[in-house]
């Protein structure tokens, strides 16, 4: 399958499909032309990075879980840690995000009651 199929057949741009090539996400080989090409399983490994990128996990973490994806995309209880972990750490800065927002809408609340007072 040629990269403009490919980028067809999974709705991705070819610079991005060229980016996870790079990564390390993505194997192609090259004809004696150095065209790029990718074999039938591309379409399907595309759809799990992109699910991967959607779940929040950096390139570096989605590489890092690639031999443990079973064929249904699940991921092997060998990485198993490396999810729960990205988790914790989204779920703290959510936390964090909460924390920036309360005091944030406080500031705007006592300032609105500060501009009633003075007008």
């Amino acid at each position: 399958m040629k990269i403009g199929e490919l980028a067809a057949a999974t709705g991705t741009s070819v610079r991005l499909l060229r980016y996870y090539e790079e990564q390390g996400l993505l194997e192609s080989y090259r004809l004696d032309s150095g065209h790029r090409r990718y074999g039938d399983s591309a379409p399907t490994v595309v759809r799990r990075i992109r699910a991967l990128l959607d779940a929040g996990l950096p390139t570096r973490v989605i590489r890092d879980l690639q031999p443990c994806i079973r064929q249904d995309g699940t991921v092997a209880g060998c990485k198993l840690e490396t999810l729960q972990a990205h988790l914790e750490g989204l779920d703290d800065r959510i936390s964090a995000l909460s924390e920036t927002r309360t005091s944030l809408a406080g500031l705007i609340s006592a300032t609105q009651a500060r501009e009633q007072i003075l007008v």
